[in-house]
């Protein structure tokens, strides 16, 4: 354990050695490290790869969303920090700029001006507001989209069944509510403190990794630990935290395992990526594959443990469309092309490692139709189809650059076919969790409310039909299925 005594305050910094050394946190491409900690500030590197600022359609930039994580060394709990809401507070090197939060739940981190590239090694200095003590710190970095205030299309075009209505949302739909008949599709009337998607946003580029739920589960106490997964933390080691079939080592590409068991109901376990059974943490773990297992609830947990909230119904048409019209039967990507891949198909290149990738390229690319439960399939890496060369249809991107909208795992969202999805508001996430490790937030559904979008590795292509509303209202809070996952906006 190494410590650094700073000058002018009580605190001091320990760089703890969790799970065999790994102090950097991850999403896909993006790296954080050289932490260190002076007096309230705190000091670190950010990497990642293809960030971009246009001024050109679709007018928007990726960011990163850091917020930090805070361990009481005498109490082992973990906490949320708050950050200044003062920009002037903060050092942030070119070409990045920082943009505060009004809650100071974390800072967006992003090109200040027109530009594309990496962004290497980036040195960032965030003000903390928290008490004097001595702790263990994380700074959690998500990749994530902006998504511009503006109206767009809703729903498909009318030969689509299973659509909302054919409507414009803008900002009288926004500020006025919607009735039942308007919106079409089996909804309710929806007020108008529901994110219908003309306000802007920021949406996770991709969905939760398995790296990103086990950073999440290390930071929880043994009983939120044991909501938030299917097997007891005091379980031996090495045993999958999702569900295991048949006696298989790992189940559909999961392999959060628990690498040292908890205790006395007390002691939280530790939790770690271990896809191929050797070494645990090696490079072809399947930390950067997307997470599957993860129910409503779950998901819910995740985002209000990073400051996150779930995204609407409605908002999930205005990610992938964009201002664009409506084509008929098209895939997140715009297009009507698509091109099967799955984990077992013959073009899978370094399987379970942060590069796997497919081959060839093309159009409409996209993990669906296995049609079968068998432990051997399973999602594929996050942003697998985004290479240099790539455009939006060979990526499947959406409009804003949203990779994995359509397929590799269900999106869970809030519906608008029940009273308790319609009465979601779009609140943040605060960083702690119930004692029992449930989101805390009281507009976020908790038994009625939920749905899926945009289909997933299993089924077959009409699920991942962008209008495709078949399975928008799925009110099964603590489901763990083998296709489901998520991610969050903000």
């Amino acid at each position: 354990m190494k410590t650094l005594q700073t000058m002018k305050t009580s605190f001091v910094l320990f760089i703890s050695l969790i799970l065999g050394g790994f102090v950097s946190i991850r999403a896909n491409n993006l790296t954080i490290t050289n932490t260190s900690v002076a007096g309230t500030n705190i000091t670190f590197q950010i990497s990642w790869e293809n960030s971009w600022n246009t001024n050109l359609a679709p007018n928007n930039w990726d960011a990163a969303w850091v917020f930090v994580k805070y361990q009481d060394c005498n109490t082992k709990l973990w906490n949320h920090a708050s950050l200044s809401t003062t920009v002037g507070d903060h050092s942030v090197a070119s070409p990045l700029m920082v943009e505060t939060v009004s809650d100071g739940k974390g800072v967006f981190l992003r090109r200040s001006a027109v530009g594309s590239g990496n962004i290497s090694n980036a040195s960032i200095t965030l003000k903390m507001t928290i008490p004097a003590g001595t702790y263990n710190y994380k700074v959690i970095g998500l990749e994530m989209v902006s998504v511009p205030q503006g109206t767009f299309n809703l729903g498909g075009v009318a030969s689509e069944t299973t659509r909302y209505n054919s409507f414009v949302i803008d900002a009288t739909a926004q500020s006025s509510g919607l009735s039942a008949a308007t919106l079409g599709g089996s909804s309710v009337a929806i007020p108008n403190t529901y994110p219908m998607g003309y306000n802007a946003l920021y949406c996770m580029k991709y969905e939760i990794t398995q790296l990103q739920y086990v950073d999440f589960l290390n930071t929880l106490t043994y009983p939120q630990q044991a909501t938030r997964t299917e097997y007891d933390p005091i379980s031996a080691a090495y045993t999958h935290a999702f569900n295991v079939q048949s006696g298989s080592s790992y189940n559909n590409r999961n392999g959060i395992i628990i690498l040292t068991p908890g205790s006395n109901a007390a002691i939280p376990a530790v939790y770690a990526n271990d896809l191929t059974s050797t070494i645990e943490n090696n490079a072809d773990d399947g930390q950067n594959i997307a997470c599957n297992f993860l129910s409503p609830m779950d998901v819910q947990a995740y985002l209000d443990w990073a400051a996150l909230r779930p995204m609407s119904d409605m908002e999930y048409e205005k990610i992938c469309r964009g201002p664009v019209s409506a084509v008929a039967n098209e895939y997140a990507w715009g297009s009507t092309s698509i091109y099967q891949v799955y984990n077992t198909l013959g073009g899978l290149i370094n399987d379970n490692t942060t590069t796997e990738q497919f081959s060839p390229v093309s159009n409409g690319r996209c993990v669906y139709g296995v049609g079968s439960s068998a432990v051997a399939y399973g999602p594929l890496r996050v942003g697998i189809f985004a290479e240099s060369t790539t455009g939006r249809e060979s990526s499947g991107a959406t409009y804003y650059g949203i990779m994995e909208m359509s397929g590799n795992v269900w999106e869970q969202i809030v519906n608008t076919r029940d009273a308790a999805g319609a009465a979601y508001t779009n609140t943040n996430g605060d960083g702690t969790l119930s004692v029992n490790g449930n989101a805390n937030q009281s507009s976020w559904p908790t038994t009625t409310g939920f749905g899926l979008r945009g289909g997933d590795f299993y089924n077959g292509s009409s699920y991942l039909r962008l209008a495709d509303r078949s399975q928008s209202q799925w009110n099964n809070p603590n489901t763990r299925n083998f296709n489901i996952g998520g991610r969050g906006v903000r």
